[in-house]
């Protein structure tokens, strides 16, 4: 139960939240940070504003998590600064799924270099939801994407969504494509996958990883450092949204709810579960057949 809203606080019914790794992960101890306790589950979800004591949300308004208000529950109450207000048309459920994947996308493609027209980037775990962000964005920004899945059933698939090229992980992957090597790598696996996206790196390429589903540790050659002057960096987009300024923040989720509204971003979703269908939906989150993301739809 929820008390009463201080000044300048929402209330939120929680429309749609996703079960993301990284929800587990905090679950399990795992995450980068550690909550304080007792704690709701649920790092990011969109609710329909239904009290309001602050002039910047009316009742009816769509709000999404910037940072987490446990969104895992009927109700949230939220300051607005850690809201983002969603534009109208925009589906609930797809607007939960806003602030954490193709904010990483988005990240990875602008955030560590400024790449030229048909600049190639390459990736594993291009099925996942960062890795079809990137390929859909990375379109729309002109850029080229090599792409690195784990079935040979997704190849045709992603062609489909835009990627220029598909390898199964396991392949052996061209030295080069035209005479050019990718500027960023995004490595979402560690391991072996992590490292033979390291050496397709161009000399002074950046590999960036920013997920472990592997958990295996990341690998890199002395060659790369020294010879060929590979950055290794990692990205966590919750601190990119704690520490940027509010309006840079502000101006990518602007973007990327603008591309929503349009129909060039979209993100799969397999299924939705009421709360008290947890287990059902964790056990669906496992199945090898699932096509999307799972989300809970607590107040719908």
């Amino acid at each position: 139960p929820e008390g009463p809203l201080a000044d300048g606080q929402v209330r939120l019914k929680m429309l749609a939240a996703p079960v993301n790794p990284a929800d587990l992960n905090l679950i399990a101890g795992t995450y980068g940070r550690h909550p304080g306790l007792p704690s709701v589950a649920g790092l990011e979800g969109c609710g329909e504003v239904i009290e309001s004591r602050s002039p910047d949300f009316a009742t009816g308004d769509l709000a999404m998590a910037l940072r987490p208000v446990g969104s895992w529950a009927a109700q949230a109450i939220a300051d607005p600064a850690n809201l983002f207000r969603i534009p109208a048309g925009i589906d609930p459920l797809q607007a939960a799924m806003l602030k954490v994947n193709p904010a990483t996308a988005w990240r990875l493609l602008t955030g560590f270099a400024e790449l030229p027209a048909g600049a190639w980037v390459i990736q594993n775990a291009a099925n996942s939801a960062v890795g079809r962000c990137v390929i859909v964005l990375a379109k729309y920004l002109g850029l080229r994407t090599i792409n690195l899945v784990r079935r040979g059933e997704l190849i045709g698939e992603l062609k489909a969504l835009g990627a220029d090229e598909v390898f199964l992980d396991s392949d052996e992957i061209p030295e080069d494509f035209g005479g050019e090597r990718p500027r960023l790598a995004f490595n979402c696996v560690g391991g072996e996958s992590s490292l033979r996206l390291l050496k397709r790196l161009g000399h002074g390429g950046i590999h960036i990883t920013y997920g472990a589903m592997a958990r295996r540790p990341v690998t890199v050659t002395a060659r790369s450092l020294i010879f060929d002057d590979i950055q290794v960096r990692g990205l966590w987009i919750t601190r990119w949204v704690e520490t940027a300024p509010a309006a840079e923040v502000q101006a990518v989720y602007q973007k990327l709810s603008s591309l929503m509204l349009e129909g060039v971003l979209a993100i799969p979703v397999d299924s939705t579960y009421a709360l008290a269908e947890f287990p059902a939906a964790l056990v669906r989150l496992d199945a090898p057949e699932r096509q999307g993301k799972i989300l809970f739809t607590p107040g719908v």
